[in-house]
């Protein structure tokens, strides 16, 4: 489980520092696509592929099914970390996400999301009064 935020930066060869406390789990390799919201997702190797066969049942005879998945694999790539915990961003997934210099990288439970700083930070804005008021709706008893 991911959580926490977390805000290294880009180096200049596209390189992020994953934060330490999630270095363990994604040691062994992690797969980086595209996220909704212009994030990035990334997923340790073995939660992707839990999360691929979940995906292979979905009809693909629905166009938003094919859609979804055409963007959602077709920026897939994998990595390895290096021993610093480093990791590059492709150029079209950093472009995707608009990341230059500043990234916030946040745990989303089994996965792992990385912004743009000021994008991140006017999401918040956007959602923080939502966040409040959709406890009921969103998580009935939850919390």
């Amino acid at each position: 489980m991911f959580f926490g935020t977390h805000t290294p930066r880009l180096d200049e060869k596209g390189r992020l520092t994953l934060p330490a406390r999630f270095r363990e789990a994604l040691g062994e390799g992690l797969v980086m696509t595209k996220g909704q919201d212009r994030c990035l997702y990334v997923f340790p190797r073995a939660d992707f592929a839990r999360t691929t066969e979940r995906l292979a049942a979905a009809p693909v005879t629905d166009k938003r099914t094919r859609d979804f998945l055409r963007v959602f694999y077709s920026g897939a790539t994998d990595e390895v970390p290096d021993k610093q915990g480093r990791v590059t961003i492709p150029p079209a997934l950093r472009s995707y996400a608009s990341l230059s210099r500043d990234c916030t990288v946040i745990g989303a439970n089994a996965r792992i999301e990385v912004w743009d700083t000021a994008a991140w930070e006017r999401f918040m804005v956007a959602q923080e009064q939502a966040f409040s008021e959709l406890e009921d709706e969103v998580v009935p008893g939850v919390i």
